[in-house]
């Protein structure tokens, strides 16, 4: 399979890549031991200088954005800052969300185990919306019901805190499945073992953000990986997606999609 990145777009501005799910986006004391990463993977593919503008969790796949020069990439990291830039994402949860769900609450940052430097902030604004895209019933005990409920959330996050969308739709008890921090060990190790995805289920699907140059609005999609298709497929969800989503499964997931996942036992942790 090709290590090389799926790019979906890229000019002299501005190069935006589909980032599969384990891969890092930069070096990061969170995982000291990783030695592969998004900046220097496409810097390679390149042959040029990237610079990110924004972040995706090492698990989360989908759109990821550079810029390809320091003063591009203070344009764009200005959009961001004034929330002219939409996100979209995709995620498998436990329950059964309500058809809407408009979540404002704060939250103060998280503090890695890792990252001892660190102390804990006060709470920042955080808003999300979630959209029920779809649900299923599967006639399966996972945890106490004789039965188990999922939901296919669209999710539209208005700031930008550390894994706001993951700990929101914890505080909402539906939890991402595959979330090893936030999540439910029981769920995710039977998506993991029985289901074949071993992986946190959020995917940023859609990013809209206005050219540093141009000014032109710009709607970049990520089609989702082998995984997430597979499940799309067999909850019979697909035509339920947003139609670009839709759209995007015509073409096959890229191959360097599944070359990042390392599945160890702290990925899907015990119930607590």
């Amino acid at each position: 399979m090709s290590t090389e990145l799926d790019i979906l777009y890229r000019d002299d501005a501005m190069v935006v890549i589909n980032k599969p799910s384990g891969l890092l986006v930069h070096r990061s004391e969170i995982d000291r031991h990783e030695t592969r990463f998004a900046l220097q993977l496409l810097r390679n593919q390149l042959g040029q200088r990237v610079y990110p503008v924004h972040r995706l969790d090492k698990p989360t796949s989908g759109v990821l954005a550079f810029a390809l020069s320091q003063e591009m990439a203070s344009r764009i990291t200005d959009l961001w800052r004034q929330r002219t830039v939409e996100k979209k994402y995709l995620a498998i949860v436990r329950g059964w969300m309500p058809e809407f769900t408009h979540l404002d609450y704060a939250m103060s940052p998280p503090v890695d185990k890792y990252a001892r430097h660190e102390k804990k902030k006060p709470e920042q604004e955080a808003i999300t919306d979630f959209r029920t895209l779809a649900q299923v019933e599967i006639p399966v005990a996972v945890d106490k019901y004789p039965q188990s409920r999922y939901s296919l959330l669209e999710c539209t996050p208005h700031t930008g805190r550390k894994h706001q969308i993951r700990r929101h739709l914890k505080h909402l008890a539906h939890p991402i499945i595959g979330d090893a921090r936030y999540g439910k060990g029981r769920h995710s190790r039977y998506f993991r073992d029985h289901l074949d995805a071993p992986r946190l289920l959020l995917h940023a699907s859609e990013l809209t953000v206005e050219h540093p140059l141009s000014g032109e609005a710009l709607t970049f999609v990520a089609p989702p990986d082998r995984i997430f298709r597979q499940l799309l497929q067999r909850f019979d969800w697909s035509t339920s997606l947003p139609p670009r989503i839709q759209a995007s499964l015509n073409t096959e997931p890229h191959s360097s999609m599944d070359l990042f996942l390392n599945i160890t036992n702290e990925d899907v942790i015990d119930d607590i």
